[in-house]
């Protein structure tokens, strides 16, 4: 089988690579295709992948390209991990969002408006070409912000396309092992959007014969083991706790144990009171809404922001990979982006350290392969995965792409049911979802209108500033000149 990467002169491409090397005899991949418009850094990366797999006799066969229709046929399964603007995008996204006295973080607020609005239009290409050119492969998304980016290509791919996210998996595994509970013998409730999304349920499965087969114990991921399977698929509200599958709640414990919460990244960043309130262990980027103000001024105080960082780094360890042996320059970058992340998050609230254990399979690539094993192979899994609603989530209509569990099988990605959303979490949610709907319309139309809403509608943004960021970022970005600029705002 061809696994291709869109996007694969990337940081994180090694990662992935790892992993299917890891795994390469259950996946079947043969040929792994990386496909990148930087030819410099796609050579960088393709020395790092040389580099790891030169010990391993039987890695799958490493093709480079620049031309997306060769990439992309003939493959079995698509990751799109693109960044359309590269990380030179990311600073100029943040510093125009700071200087208009609002957050510009790439996913969340105005920044991530404006990297929605380069990449929707991007991702409807590209998933028109997967279409025509490889119309029985699987898209797998990595590309930020991802619930916005798999929405546009559904367009074009319908339930082809799986969006997915580490934030989630990472969240529940920690959550789990703090409970004290077998991942295989538990089920969640976790809802939202991608980077919006809450922990709002853990239930023991007192007879978990009854379940679908989760994926290997061994990954943190497949601690969104599905629910029963006499469970009907277009359930929204989960049974009384005794009811006859014995599942019984056990997230209260653990948000009634300040001792036991504090041992949480998720505990000591929002702090327990938090969490008691909500009745729920919200998703780690949900730390810009709840504290808006504070982030803002410890993002302004910093001596550079998230993307300078980044992109001085990436150019080192790109310089540094051309020098010395390109494992061991990919690999130091690479813990120091992790020991790095989200840190004024972390600064601000005393919250420590992020956990970091490389001896615990995770992240985008852990999430990716089992959802390519699952179809590839018909393993059942569960995972937590962004996919269209289909009446999952009430709040909102069924084409909405969601981040819910899933059950994953040939046959593609299956919502789970899962209990409503918690009741402070469907303001945000309908907002959130509103402005990605204007950032697919305008996409579509052109209209600077539909993005001008987009930054209005969002709740880290609003009005009063709206139609200058969307022109600022207009005048920064050759690639936002489609939106046209006679439309009123």
């Amino acid at each position: 089988m061809r696994l291709t990467i869109l996007g694969g002169g990337g940081f994180r491409v090694p990662l992935v690579h790892r992993a299917l090397l890891a795994d390469r005899r259950r996946t079947g991949i043969t040929e792994l295709v990386l496909h990148d418009v930087d030819p410099g850094r796609l050579g960088a990366i393709g020395r790092v992948l040389a580099a790891q797999a030169r010990d391993v006799p039987d890695a799958p066969a490493l093709i480079t390209t620049a031309d997306l229709d060769e990439a992309v046929t003939g493959a079995d399964f698509v990751f799109c991990a693109i960044r359309v603007g590269g990380l030179r995008g990311r600073v100029v996204d943040e510093r125009v969002a700071l200087s208009a006295g609002v957050l510009g973080q790439e996913t969340v607020g105005a920044g991530g408006i404006s990297y929605g609005l380069r990449t929707a239009p991007e991702a409807h290409r590209i998933a028109a070409r997967i279409a025509r050119l490889a119309p029985a492969a699987w898209t797998i998304n990595f590309t930020n912000p991802a619930g916005l980016v798999t929405e546009a290509m559904s367009a074009h791919l319908g339930n082809r396309v799986i969006g997915i996210c580490d934030s989630p998996a990472g969240l529940v595994d920690r959550v789990v092992r703090s409970i004290g509970a077998d991942p295989a013998t538990v089920r969640v409730d976790y809802a939202g959007l991608n980077h919006l999304g809450w922990l709002y349920g853990v239930h023991h499965i007192s007879r978990p014969e009854t379940a679908t087969t989760p994926a290997s114990a061994d990954r943190p991921e497949t601690a969104t083991t599905p629910a029963p399977a006499d469970r009907p698929e277009n359930a929204t509200t989960p049974a009384p706790a005794d009811r006859p599958d014995g599942t019984t709640g056990l997230l209260g414990d653990l948000l009634a144990d300040p001792r036991r919460l504090a041992s949480v990244e998720e505990g000591r960043l929002f702090g327990a009171g938090r969490l008691r309130e909500l009745q729920a262990v919200p998703n780690e980027y949900l730390h810009y809404y709840y504290d808006a103000a504070g982030t803002l001024a410890a993002v302004r105080d910093a001596a550079r922001t998230r993307g300078e960082f980044l992109l001085g780094q990436q150019d080192r360890c790109y310089a540094e990979i051309a020098a010395r042996d390109p494992l061991d320059a990919w690999s130091e970058a690479w813990r120091e982006r992790e020991a790095t992340y989200m840190a004024e998050n972390r600064d601000l609230t005393g919250a420590g350290d992020r956990e970091h254990d490389e001896s615990r399979p995770a992240g985008y690539e852990g999430v990716a392969l089992a959802v390519m094993r699952a179809l590839a192979h018909d393993e059942p899994a569960g995972l937590i995965l962004n996919v269209r609603n289909g009446g999952t989530l009430g709040v909102l209509d069924d084409d909405a792409v969601v981040e819910v569990p899933c059950t994953v099988t040939a046959a593609g990605a299956v919502p789970q049911p899962v209990a409503p959303l918690p009741a402070h979490g469907i303001d945000l949610v309908r907002a959130v979802k509103t402005s990605e709907r204007h950032i697919l319309e305008a996409a579509a139309s052109g209209s600077r209108t539909s993005a001008v809403r987009a930054m209005a509608a969002h709740p880290l943004v609003g009005p009063e500033v709206a139609a200058r960021l969307i022109d600022t970022y207009r005048s920064e970005f050759p690639e936002l000149a489609y939106l046209r600029p006679d439309q009123a705002g």
